[in-house]
């Protein structure tokens, strides 16, 4: 992505390369030095936009929740639509997921801000999905916060599996993946029934 004015491209090429950067190793892993080389600019010009790792990892990590965000569409009636965006998204750019998963074990909670971008998301989801519960529309048994975790795991579940396609030929890999979203999709179903006024709105 560029920024907005399109003027500032040494910042840009910075964000570019610490995306890749902490896809590969992490947060504790990765080096100023070698975004700083990728980016074709210099350390000090990378801490003249960001004090630190941290506050970079949390930057891009908060872009990258923006663009799932509107990848995906989360629609609390029928999740299992938005499961299988979200395999579908996260199959495509298996990186992306390698980048939120660093976040998710070397933050922690333990000093998150309020207004971090992933507790921000997951309280506006939570709430979607409760407001769902109480119209009637989605079963009011489940916590919301149990509902939201289990669909992201269950539709995350094969970017977590590399090595499961391995082997297969290429001619078989379309229906192969074709297969395990079907799966994906009709474990949520199961689990969180679409509502059928959100189904026949998708005919």
């Amino acid at each position: 992505m560029t920024s907005p004015t399109g003027a500032d491209s040494t910042r840009d090429r910075i964000v570019a390369a610490a995306t890749t950067e902490f896809a590969r190793h992490g947060i504790a892993g990765a080096r100023i030095e070698r975004i700083a080389k990728a980016a074709k600019t210099s350390k000090e010009r990378v801490y003249a936009y960001f004090r630190g790792k941290e506050e970079l990892y949390r930057f891009i990590s908060s872009r990258e929740l923006a663009a799932v965000a509107e990848a995906t569409r989360m629609d609390p009636v029928d999740l299992p639509g938005y499961a299988g965006r979200i395999h579908d998204y996260f199959t495509a750019h298996p990186e992306r997921h390698r980048l939120m998963a660093w976040g998710q074990l070397e933050l922690g909670p333990d000093g998150t801000p309020d207004d971090d971008p992933v507790r921000q998301t997951m309280a506006h989801k939570t709430a979607q999905l409760r407001a769902a519960q109480e119209a009637g529309r989605l079963d009011p048994d489940w916590d919301p916060l149990d509902v939201l975790v289990l669909v992201n795991q269950i539709a995350t579940s094969w970017v977590n599996q590399p090595g499961l396609t391995t082997g297969i030929p290429p001619q078989e890999q379309v229906a192969y993946l074709a297969s395990r979203r079907a799966a994906v999709v009709a474990a949520v179903q199961r689990l969180f029934p679409a509502a059928q006024a959100s189904l026949d709105e998708e005919r």
